[in-house]
């Protein structure tokens, strides 16, 4: 048994110095398995050139990122499709909503979302949520495809226990990161209350490091870290907190 870092943007330029010795890292400290959630067209490139140099290990998402949602972004969502088509990926994101610094194209982002999470039934494979500033439409987005077959994770879960509690039921897990170290956070109540059957980790790296990192890049050899501060927090084994937040990514993620 051994950790997923289920949402790393370890093919962003702030690892362009040492990427493969942040890989190396992370193995070292029990991390296995690495997924990256791709973020437009953009990054395609970096994103498949990382998980081509580390087969089995850094494994890809294909998907549009809500803030890359612009005019002309259903010429991004074909190539979202058309990779989808040709290659094997291990998710579709990460997509969502995120009016944060901006709602004016808060229609075209749920025309996205929708998108996406029809090529997710489409391959049978969970869809990753972004969420910011948006719990409340994205929920209502996902009501839609209430009984069907999606799934998925909410990337660095935003919530409050109660928004929690919708996102299970609606068939999703919670992605879990640094921020349930973080003073002021209220991840720990959230965490206490749903339990370990529905978290997985995740860094979000380079961003969000969690305590004593802060004000640092962040890396996936950190998700021990995450991973007793929520032993801490439900009073499990640090060994029961990596075997069943593993078994959910590989069981939400298809892993071997």
């Amino acid at each position: 048994m051994a950790f997923v870092d289920t949402h790393t943007h370890l093919y962003l330029e702030q690892f362009d110095e040492d990427r493969d010795q942040a890989v190396d890292r992370a193995l070292k400290a029990g991390v296995s398995r690495l997924l990256l959630p791709n973020v437009d067209k953009e990054t395609i490139p970096a994103l498949m050139q990382v998980s081509q140099a580390h087969p089995g290990t850094c494994l890809p998402m294909m998907g549009l990122h809500p803030t890359s949602v612009k005019p002309g972004f259903e010429a991004e969502l074909e190539v979202v499709a058309d990779w989808l088509s040709r290659e094997s990926f291990v998710a579709v994101g990460e997509t969502g909503l995120d009016l944060y610094w901006d709602k004016t194209h808060l229609k075209e982002q749920i025309v996205a979302l929708q998108a996406q999470a029809e090529l997710a039934l489409k391959y049978d494979i969970p869809l990753v949520l972004h969420s910011r500033k948006s719990l409340n439409e994205l929920f209502s987005v996902l009501r839609e495809y209430k009984g069907s077959r999606l799934k998925g994770v909410f990337h660095c879960f935003p919530g409050n226990v109660p928004d929690a509690e919708k996102a299970i039921e609606l068939g999703f897990l919670l992605g879990i990161g640094g921020v349930i170290t973080y003073k002021n956070s209220t991840m720990a109540k959230v965490v206490g209350a749903v339990g370990l059957n529905h978290i997985v980790l995740e860094t979000d790296a380079p961003y969000l490091p969690p305590v004593p990192y802060r004000g640092k890049r962040n890396e996936s050899a950190y998700i021990p870290v995450i991973a007793e501060k929520i032993a801490e927090v439900t009073g499990d084994p640090l060994a029961r907190v990596e075997e069943i937040t593993t078994a959910n990514a590989r069981k939400l993620f298809n892993l071997e």
